[in-house]
């Protein structure tokens, strides 16, 4: 239809965008706006149009008569030129598709819920037990905060939305920032970073610009202790810096002397210091103002990862003690979500002097170099009082996410989660996620000794328990974390960042009888270890090593185990009055992970 009305299609293959040259994209838009429709600028003589599955005839009708000029007439009417639709030949599938059953045999909604239920029941979540993976914060997502998500007003919002129409959505973000800046300590905030990983390479370009705005740009060492969260080296390479190891003290804590030595060594090129607070060791560094201090008196920027603010905030502010970037996981310590993969949020907070290499909160034209998205100079926010109350820079460091916003969407949910809670609220939520983590670590290590501790034998909010003294007995700690299937939990983080060990992080959410569930799940575990230790047990053939076990194998004729159905799957009082049954016995992890195949074909299909 565009082409029949003498339009030029830019791009002759696309997926759900197409850009349209036009005589006056002022024009168009205009037109565009009188009829309510928003089109993308991009440029003076082009303009963007994006389709999605809800795209209906009227909306094709309304999109033609804005291009003629003219109000809204019969699509039929229309000469919309043949064929209609024009797929690339390379792009049309001619092989079969979706043969699988799971695709054609579920046709009435009944049907489909009924699937989707069962998928459901076979996935441990917070409905069941609390999930103690360390590192990972699965705390609560509240059903309040989840609210805002699935209002139209926010959930269906363009990224490029004119800011004319985005008037309160842009007062949250603002606010949003505001807030993020004063519990951190920074002075500026971008909520652009999709995930962790894309704050801390926002937070390392904004390093890298930095130091080549003072004529610096040789600095390109980055130093990691081996305490930092494991993303640190691969962020640090892809924005090019060269990665220099510090090793760690036995208790856990950044080796001084050795910080001091690589700082001396590599001055002249020292770029930054990449750190974890807590350290991924479940401690807190009582020495971090001296590591900050040691790095700036050698020309370099602290970047502070932020994967353990749980364990911070309302008690301590990076930007207070020498931190000069941090970025935030919106998606760990602010409440959204991510079970299962995403989505994620990883604003970065900065220090004055870094806000001008913050990701752009505007996005320009790669051909005009115009604004196509934000406000005043260089696309930045105007601000309010004086220079101060800049939430983000002039975006020298670049985009890192192709929204002006990130996850725009999901930002509601950390709204939400903050303004509930208030200033009080989010330092009680601290201080019970880091007693939560002591009383576990308290009532674990007579059986389970806790590898790492503070300089008061105290943990941070997570603790790290050591099983390698069971090797002997030939128990590795993979049949730990099977064996608490049995028992109805989620296994801990294993083997990291200590092979071995598991690292247990309780969160806030939990009350003391879920902690003590858990803590008597472990204990009772031991008990079954140290039978296999004293010869009671087989050591090949025992509980442990045969978890999990399921409801197929318990209801089976079959049992020759040296131990009874009962032992195996119903290990403790509360799984009598509630069993979550794996559904997958116990797998070879190391040949499935080099191994892969699809699931969807018939087994028989890989005989022949």
């Amino acid at each position: 239809g565009l082409r029949a009305l003498g339009l030029k299609i830019t791009h002759e293959n696309f997926f759900d965008t197409i850009r349209v040259e036009v005589e006056s994209s002022a024009v168009t838009l205009e037109h565009a706006q009188k009829a309510d429709c928003d089109l993308r600028p991009l440029g003076p003589r082009a303009v963007g149009i994006s389709f999605d599955e809800t795209t209906t005839p009227r909306d094709l009708e309304l999109l033609m008569s804005i291009f003629r000029g003219t109000t809204v007439r019969d699509f039929a009417g229309d000469d919309m030129g043949e064929p209609p639709f024009r797929i690339p030949q390379s792009a049309i599938r001619t092989s079969e598709f979706l043969t699988h059953p799971v695709f054609n045999t579920h046709d009435t909604e009944t049907e489909m819920l009924r699937y989707l239920k069962k998928l459901e029941s076979r996935d441990l979540s917070l409905t069941t037990s609390m999930i103690p993976l360390g590192s990972c914060t699965m705390k609560l997502n509240a059903t309040a905060e989840m609210f805002p998500i699935s209002w139209p007003e926010i959930s269906k919002l363009h990224p490029f939305t004119p800011t004319k129409q985005t008037v309160g959505y842009a007062e949250m973000c603002e606010q949003l920032e505001n807030w993020l800046a004063e519990i951190t300590g920074f002075d500026a905030i971008s909520l652009q970073p999709n995930a962790g990983s894309q704050g801390e390479f926002a937070g390392l370009l904004a390093i890298r610009e930095y130091h080549a705005s003072r004529n610096e740009g040789h600095r390109n060492v980055c130093l990691i202790p081996t305490s930092a969260h494991g993303t640190n080296p691969a962020s640090a390479t892809m924005a090019g810096f060269k990665v220099v190891s510090i090793a760690c003290l036995k208790d856990g804590d950044i080796d001084l002397a050795d910080l001091r030595a690589k700082a001396d060594e590599h001055a002249r090129d020292l770029a930054a210091l990449m750190v974890t607070y807590p350290s991924t060791h479940g401690v807190f560094e009582p020495t971090i103002r001296e590591i900050c201090d040691i790095v700036h008196a050698h020309g370099g920027q602290v970047y502070m990862d932020g994967a353990n603010l749980n364990a911070q905030v309302g008690l301590c502010r990076p930007g207070d003690y020498g931190a000069d970037v941090c970025h935030l996981n919106l998606h760990k310590t602010f409440c959204i979500p991510h079970g299962g993969g995403g989505p994620g949020v990883g604003p970065i907070g900065v220090a004055k002097h870094l806000a001008p290499y913050l990701p752009r909160e505007f996005i320009l034209d790669p051909e005009t170099g115009r604004i196509l998205f934000g406000e005043g100079e260089h696309g930045k926010r105007p601000p309010s009082g004086d220079d101060s109350d800049y939430s983000h820079g002039g975006g020298k460091g670049g985009n890192v996410s192709a929204a002006p916003y990130g996850s725009a969407s999901i930002l509601a949910i950390t709204w939400m989660y903050i303004r509930m809670m208030g200033a009080n609220g989010l330092k009680r939520a601290s201080e019970v996620a880091i007693l939560n983590a002591n009383y576990i670590a308290k009532r674990l290590d007579p059986c389970f000794p806790v590898l790492f501790k503070g300089k008061r034998g105290l943990v941070a909010h997570e603790c790290i328990i050591d099983l390698r003294q069971w090797k002997n007995a030939g128990i590795e700690v993979e049949d730990v974390a099977k064996r608490l299937m049995d028992y109805g939990f989620h296994a801990p983080t294993v083997s990291w960042p200590v092979a071995g060990t598991m690292m247990i992080e309780p969160t806030e959410s939990e009350p003391k009888h879920e902690l003590d569930r858990f803590c008597d799940a472990m204990i009772s575990i031991h008990k079954e270890i140290g039978a296999i230790a004293k010869g009671e047990m087989d050591r090949e053939n025992n509980m442990l090593k045969n978890a999990p076990h399921t409801a197929r194998q318990i209801a089976s004729d079959k049992w020759d185990r040296p131990y009874t159905r009962e032992q195996a799957a119903f290990p403790a009082p509360w799984t009598h009055e509630h069993k979550f049954w794996p559904t997958v016995a116990r797998i070879d992890n190391v040949y499935g992970d080099r191994n892969l195949f699809c699931s969807c074909p018939p087994v028989e299909e890989f005989e022949s």
